[in-house]
């Protein structure tokens, strides 16, 4: 009996081995997915090395690359709807609720999108998510729109980047590709209920 579980298991582990070689892998993504966490480096920082802090954002989004093209009025067309990024739509997630624009947002995942022109971004928060680049986009499921400051970059950013910064109060939200980059001002709303008071 014992002899007979061993070949079968030699067995089992030859199918695999075979079907491992046979199956074929899909190739590096060209646009490769990232994410962002605030406080940045979580995993890392409270997980790993016990600092304190508890997750309150995480950004996961595609990075497509310059590659030498003109990337502004170009590629990504001026005033047109954009998934801020490539492939699936970027997606943002609270893990507490969040003030932007003065709007307040409840946890949970949302999908960014984009509206770029030469001076200004508006930034859109849209409650549909997994969504594949911004062709079923649906306004009427928007939470909030803010109008940002295009800034200009001293050196390019080859690879499209979001990453977060310590706010007050609260976190910025960088997003940056090529010559310019904008920032979203994200607050704690009971910070902001604090100042009210």
């Amino acid at each position: 009996m014992r002899k007979f579980r061993l070949i079968a298991f030699f067995a089992c582990l030859l199918s695999i081995q075979v079907f491992a070689q046979d199956k074929k892998m899909p190739p590096l993504d060209a646009s490769p997915m990232d994410m962002a966490y605030y406080p940045v480096m979580y995993p890392y920082t409270v997980k790993v090395k016990g600092e304190p802090g508890s997750l309150v954002a995480r950004v996961i989004y595609s990075r497509p690359q310059t590659k030498g093209r003109e990337i502004f009025g170009n590629l990504e067309e001026y005033g047109k709807i954009w998934r801020l990024g490539a492939n699936e739509a970027t997606e943002i997630e609270f893990f507490r609720p969040v003030v932007i624009a003065g709007k307040n947002i409840p946890k949970g995942r949302y999908t960014l999108y984009a509206i770029p022109t030469e001076k200004t971004w508006t930034i859109i928060l849209n409650k549909e998510t997994d969504i594949w680049g911004a062709f079923k986009y649906d306004a009427k499921k928007d939470v909030v729109r803010t109008a940002l400051p295009v800034l200009a970059l001293d050196t390019p950013v080859d690879a499209f980047t979001m990453v977060f910064e310590k706010g007050d109060p609260g976190a910025n939200l960088i997003i940056a590709w090529d010559k310019v980059s904008v920032s979203l001002p994200i607050k704690w709303s009971d910070a902001v209920a604090g100042k009210k008071k």
